[in-house]
């Protein structure tokens, strides 16, 4: 079910991704941003650390930005006097707490094309900066993560840690389908135009802020590179792990709800670029019905293939009936999922249930087929050949083909008229 577009300055296609401008005076190509609570003495320390990193390494124009969450000690005039003696830091001070609520702040006033953010304590090595924001600034990504859960990644902390990070990351794998290794990792970059579309689809203000930005990115479509990190955990973490966690599955709980009834409005980012290779249209490669043609017949050929792989196993411990029953349901599931995304263009998860039940009463089909024309061969030979079943169950199947292709493209997957808000 799509959801209708909000007009508004949110509404719209992302451009296109290219190379972002890296030579525009007085403007910084990067902001970082340090949302701090009550860090008066580990807030200078980082700040000239970063700084002096970013001189030393980052070759563009840069900024840090100190995003005081109401602290209530002098973590505020830290950071004021980080501003007036260092010309690329400067000090935001927001009136109530929240690390979603500070980065939505910064990054929505933000000149810098890509914004990024990272803890106070700077537990992930710098070296990784530079690698995480490439990416945005060439244009082949829209957001960037650190992760300490890469195979490449060296990470030295506690096994109550390590445990609730691998739990939290499971739980958003099963339950919100995430493909990102690592949500929590204090260490990630945004560009400014995928920002300005993703932040008014935020809700969380606080710990969540970024892992449902994160979601969301992911369903949109949007590419998000990951960045193996060294990480060496802070000891004197203020973070609350049991009211944090209960947040995040609270978290976690809303936004599935929203995805499984289609209130949220990802048709403002479905298919957001016109850059996408999938649609173009070039000489040489067949498009509409001769490419979905094409596509139907190579997925045909390889689920007719694993069908007769799958029945023959079957039919080693099972009558051809069961076989055939049980090797047609396996494969018609995976030749539903595959014409869905391959010859047919659908996207996402969007209906992905209600096209495998319509599957299913394509199966049927071609079951009672497939059935009818076992039937009628053990009635007319008695005891048949194995090799003959196999002749008789490809002729029906290829027979019930030609159906199945005008259901899936009429009734399954019918073409829907293209606006400007589904481009």
């Amino acid at each position: 079910m799509r959801t209708p577009t909000i007009a508004g300055p949110t509404s719209g296609a992302l451009p296109a991704r290219e190379h972002l401008p890296v030579n525009i005076a007085g403007r910084p190509v990067l902001d970082v941003v340090i949302p701090v609570y009550n860090e008066e003495k580990d807030l200078e320390p980082c700040v000239r650390r970063l700084h002096e990193h970013l001189l030393r390494t980052f070759p563009y124009g840069f900024r840090i930005t100190v995003a005081d969450n109401a602290s209530t000690d002098t973590t505020p005039e830290v950071a004021a006097g980080l501003a007036s003696e260092v010309p690329e830091v400067r000090s935001v001070r927001l009136e109530q707490k929240g690390r979603g609520r500070a980065l939505r702040t910064v990054w929505s006033g933000s000149d810098a094309p890509v914004l990024a953010y990272m803890d106070v304590d700077l537990s992930t090595d710098l070296n990784a900066l530079l690698p995480l924001v490439a990416p945005l600034i060439s244009g082949h990504s829209d957001l960037a993560i650190g992760s300490r859960l890469a195979r490449s990644s060296r990470v030295v902390r506690g096994p109550k840690r390590e445990f609730i990070s691998r739990a939290y990351n499971l739980i958003l794998r099963g339950s919100l389908a995430a493909r990102f290794s690592d949500a929590q990792c204090g260490f990630k970059a945004i560009r400014r135009d995928v920002a300005e579309r993703l932040l008014p689809m935020v809700e969380d203000t606080g710990w969540f802020f970024d892992t449902e930005l994160l979601v969301l990115a992911e369903r949109a479509g949007l590419r998000i590179h990951e960045v193996p990190v060294d990480w060496v955990d802070d000891p004197d973490s203020t973070v609350h792990i049991v009211s944090t966690a209960t947040d995040d599955l609270k978290g976690v709980w809303r936004v599935g709800r929203a995805l499984a009834t289609g209130s949220l409005p990802l048709d403002r980012l479905a298919r957001p670029f016109g850059d996408d290779p999938r649609d173009r249209e070039l000489t040489g490669v067949p498009g509409g019905l001769a490419r979905q043609l094409v596509g139907f017949c190579v997925v045909g050929v390889l689920s007719t293939l694993f069908y007769i792989a799958l029945y023959s196993l079957f039919r080693l411990g099972v009558g051809p009936q069961i076989a055939n029953a049980a090797a047609l349901l396996v494969s018609a599931v995976a030749n539903t999922a595959a014409n869905r995304r391959l010859t047919f263009g659908v996207r996402g998860r969007d209906r992905a249930v209600r096209h495998q039940a319509q599957g299913l009463v394509v199966f049927a089909i071609g079951l009672a087929l497939t059935s009818g024309s076992l039937a009628a061969l053990g009635a007319a030979t008695g005891d048949p050949a194995h090799s003959t079943e196999l002749a008789v169950l490809v002729v029906a199947n290829l027979a019930a083909t030609v159906l199945r292709f005008l259901l899936f493209r009429l009734w399954v997957f019918p073409e829907r008229p293209t606006s400007r808000n589904d481009r």
